[in-house]
């Protein structure tokens, strides 16, 4: 099998990533004023393709960008054309400058487990929701774990509330078997993976405290690329793969095999 190419629509204009040029004057790169979304690819074929674009458009609505729906699908398709049947991840962003950019990249390798350790965030209200490309606090409270020897950030309000992982939602079981996952009103991201989740299995959403969370039995992340991810620690506290993170993981995998048809990791 050929190595991976990426690929890069600028415009609807495809070329190498490597090879791509962008005009530099532009606030989404100046200022990060715009939005972005990424969206895995299985065996060439996008994941909630239609629920990533309508989140693109509440993004962009939200900060007044304009995103051309229609001349986005029609150049993804071109992009995903292109790029054939390999398993990888489709970026989008839509800049202040007017670019319309659609990006192959390999997918990220994730470990079967992730620790994570605390990091205080205060979310930027007016930007709650939004997929921004002002994404550099969410990038320093990784490098802030990853300081303390986690794998991750668990991004926590100044009140103690726990919100979510710089690019992932978060679930946990607390002690008496209830599954847990803040409420988008504490300020988080509506993950498409965790709507998947609350769809299919009994969550309860809420402001919860840091504590609550340290308390927990298990607890996983979920995201687009992740999928379903064990958390293996939070802080100090350890722990283990149980029974509701399994449960998630194979309701993950029957949406992938009832709108792609296949398996969660595959």
């Amino acid at each position: 099998m050929p190595p991976f190419q990426e690929l890069a629509s600028v415009n609807g204009a495809i070329t190498p990533t490597d090879e791509t040029m962008i005009p530099l004057r532009d606030d989404g790169l100046y200022r990060g004023d715009g939005v972005f979304e990424v969206i895995r690819l299985y065996a060439g074929r996008p994941y909630a393709l239609g629920a990533h674009l309508a989140r693109l458009e509440r993004s962009g609505a939200t900060i007044d960008l304009p995103v051309p729906r229609a001349e986005l699908e029609t150049e993804i398709a071109a992009l995903l054309q292109r790029n054939g049947d390999a398993d990888a991840q489709l970026r989008l962003l839509v800049t202040r400058g007017g670019l319309r950019v659609a990006l192959t990249e390999p997918l990220i390798e994730h470990a079967d487990a992730v620790a994570l350790a605390s990091v205080t965030y205060s979310p930027t209200v007016i930007l709650t929701g939004v997929k921004s490309l002002s994404y550099g606090a969410n990038m320093h409270a990784t490098r802030i774990a990853k300081g303390r020897g986690a794998d991750d950030a668990l991004l926590v309000r100044p009140d103690g509330v726990v919100l979510e992982a710089p690019t992932s939602a978060i679930f946990w079981v607390e002690p008496g078997g209830e599954l847990r996952t803040p409420a988008i009103e504490s300020g988080i991201l509506d993950s498409i993976t965790r709507r998947a989740v609350i769809e299919r299995l009994d969550v309860a959403e809420g402001e919860f405290r840091l504590e609550d969370a340290l308390a927990a039995s298990e607890a996983f992340l979920a995201s687009t690329t992740r999928e379903i991810q064990p958390i293996s620690a939070i802080d100090d506290r350890s722990l283990e793969t149980g029974s509701k993170t399994k449960q998630a993981q194979a309701a993950f995998a029957e949406v992938l095999a009832h709108t792609l048809g296949v398996a969660a990791g595959e």
